[in-house]
Parts: C-alpha cells; sequence; structure tokens
C-alpha cells in the first residue's frame, strides 16, 4: 500500500471514529433525560447531526449502538495497564475506573434503574478477565494456563461486586482505597496455594452427597 493510501485509510479511520464519538455521546446525553425504550433512532441522528445512511453503515439499531459504545468503553479501560507501560503488580486499572464511576453516577444510576447495567457488567467483566489474565502471564510467579484463567474471571467479577458495593456505600470510600483492597485481594488468590489434603479429598458423587440428604429429610417428617 502507497504511502497516500495509508494516508487516506487514517483519515478515514479518524472520521469513523469521530462518527461513533459523536453518536455514542448522543445517545448517553439522551439516556440521561429520558429510558431507553422510548429514545428514537432518530433522536440519536438529530443530535449527533449523523444521517440515517450513516448510522445503519455501522448499527443494525440502536441496542448495538449502545453495546458498541460500551464494548469500546471497556476495551479501553481493562488494556489501560498495558498501553501505559504500567510495570507494578496491579492487574487492573481500579483506581482509574472507579474514578470514572464517580465522576459519571448519574449515568450510572440511569444504567441500574433502566436494567442496562447487567449487559453493561456482562461486557465489562469479559474485557477485565482478558485484561487481568494478559497481566498474570507477565508476574515472575508462574501460574498455569488454568489456574491464571480461573483467577482472572473470579477477580473480574469481584471486580464488578466491589463496585456494586461501593455505589451503595455512597462511593464514601476513596479510588485509591479501593483499588488498593482489591489488589489485596488478588495478591492473596495469586499467592495462596489449596491445602494438599483439600486437592486430595475424595471427591463425593451426587448420590453419595444425595443420601444424607434424605436421610436428614426423612428424620424431621416424622
Amino acid at each position: 500500500m502507497s504511502e497516500n493510501s495509508l494516508s487516506a485509510a487514517r483519515k478515514l479511520d479518524r472520521r469513523v471514529a469521530r462518527t461513533r464519538d459523536r453518536l455514542g455521546d448522543a445517545l448517553v446525553e439522551l439516556l440521561l433525560a429520558k429510558p431507553f425504550d422510548d429514545i428514537t433512532v432518530q433522536e440519536v441522528l438529530d443530535r449527533a447531526q449523523v444521517s440515517r445512511s450513516t448510522f445503519y453503515a455501522h448499527y443494525r439499531d440502536k441496542n448495538d449502538l449502545f453495546l458498541s459504545d460500551v464494548d469500546q468503553f471497556f476495551e479501553g479501560m481493562a488494556t489501560l495497564l498495558a498501553r501505559h507501560a504500567d510495570r507494578s503488580e496491579r492487574v487492573a486499572p481500579v483506581g482509574e475506573f472507579f474514578t470514572h464511576v464517580a465522576e459519571a453516577r448519574d449515568f450510572y444510576a440511569v444504567l441500574v434503574e433502566s436494567g442496562r447495567i447487567h449487559d453493561v457488567k456482562e461486557l465489562g467483566e469479559a474485557h477485565f478477565a482478558r485484561g487481568i489474565e494478559q497481566r498474570l502471564e507477565q508476574r515472575p510467579r508462574s501460574l498455569s494456563k488454568e489456574r491464571r484463567a480461573a483467577l482472572a474471571h473470579a477477580f473480574a467479577g469481584a471486580l464488578f461486586s466491589l463496585l456494586s458495593w461501593w455505589v451503595r456505600q455512597g462511593m464514601r470510600t476513596s479510588p485509591r482505597e479501593m483499588d488498593d483492597l482489591f489488589h489485596g485481594m488478588v495478591l492473596q488468590g495469586v499467592t495462596s496455594r489449596p491445602p494438599a489434603e483439600v486437592l486430595n479429598a475424595p471427591r463425593r458423587t451426587g448420590a453419595s452427597l444425595a443420601k444424607p440428604f434424605f436421610e436428614l429429610k426423612g428424620r424431621f417428617s416424622h
């Protein structure tokens, strides 16, 4: 590809990015003013000053726009440490993420009220799990691939559980303190090893587990 072609492609990419940003910003502004189900594509187009043909060249509908915008946000947030060549042992930018949520608390409240928060958390957990797994892979302490993946998904779920608790508590604890709390949990999870007797203990089957239950049930049925 020639230099002129590369320059034209970059300009096109920037133009597409600006269009997507305008549409995403317009949808957020509308969400702060009215329920998601009441928002029409035309209202988004009018606010963003984008044509209908341009919109449908990128998105199927307003739901596709919403999820794409959320996906783009979490992709950037989950890879923030890697993109900034962060050399700390942090596995996720928890402080930065919580700061963003605090600054956009009105929008977060709208997501909760509308029920869209479940879609947001699902996308967020997936992105953070991938980002955390990549950070764990870079740690000097070796972890098996399976353990690393399991821990990454567990930590991502814990992160959003911690976020929900923090919001319900009125965000009284600083984002930096929440970052420290989260990474304290991560350190314990990464460095701990299950006792040998737990790993080697015989696993009870469904039938063997059911037997004492029914024995107990019979004891109280008389």
